[in-house]
């Protein structure tokens, strides 16, 4: 899936005097307070870190609470979503109007119904609702379905991505992913024939080549055995 980065970062975190005794969770506190949250500074949400204490001595900054700023690195695991970035997510509802996703466990996306392309039928029977695909009998979407979408754009502030279903490598990663192995076994089986037929062709050239030269070499002995026979006489 696209849209995820990690990015090295060299962080100074600044811990209170009376966190002095436990430095280590004063800054895992800190820097778990960045989970989940779209951060300008690294330009994505941050997902995870790694962090490693560079400075072991920490420093006292001046002023009326003086705070220990203490040099770190780390990196970071980023969400960072752009247009046009194929992403993939949990179906949890869908309508006649749109359906409605969840990405990495967190993030929302819609895709309204101008933006899932005609292929897809809506068929409400029984209380079950689902899209299915009106050329390919097995492409169905619906709750649970696990799906592949594109991006229009990402609300950085509510987490909140506007998806689309239009290109035709969208929709379940099921159905994409078998659809794709069946093109693959076609080509790979087309190849290997084309290969075979290529051998079998080459073996019956090389045994033509041989007959002509084994012709050859026969009617110059036949004509040896001639010119021979004529001497004898």
């Amino acid at each position: 899936m696209e849209g995820l980065k990690v990015s090295d970062a060299n962080l100074v975190v600044y811990v209170h005097p009376s966190k002095g005794n436990k430095i280590s969770q004063a800054i895992l506190r800190e820097l778990s307070s960045l989970l989940f949250k779209f951060s300008e500074t690294f330009e994505g949400v941050v997902l995870a870190y790694d962090v490693n204490i560079l400075d072991k001595n920490a420093k006292i900054l001046s002023g009326i609470h003086p705070y220990f700023g203490v040099g770190l690195k780390a990196n970071l695991l980023l969400f960072s979503p752009k247009p046009n970035m194929l992403l993939e997510g949990k179906v949890v509802k869908l309508t006649q109007e749109s359906i409605h996703v969840i990405v990495l466990g967190f993030s929302s996306a819609t895709i309204i119904d101008e933006d899932i392309r005609e292929e897809f039928k809506y068929i409400a029977k029984h209380g079950d609702e689902l899209y299915a695909s009106r050329s390919k009998k097995r492409h169905k979407i619906k709750v649970g379905t696990m799906i592949r979408f594109l991006v229009k754009s990402f609300d950085e502030e509510i987490l909140h991505i506007s998806g689309s279903l239009i290109p035709a490598h969208t929709g379940s990663i099921r159905c994409l992913d078998k659809n794709s192995e069946d093109v693959s076994l076609t080509d790979r089986s087309t190849r290997k024939r084309r290969e075979g037929e290529g051998e079998t062709e080459m073996q019956e050239n090389e045994t033509f080549g041989w007959g002509e030269s084994s012709l050859s070499i026969d009617h110059q002995t036949k004509k040896s055995k001639k010119r021979r026979s004529s001497k004898d006489h």
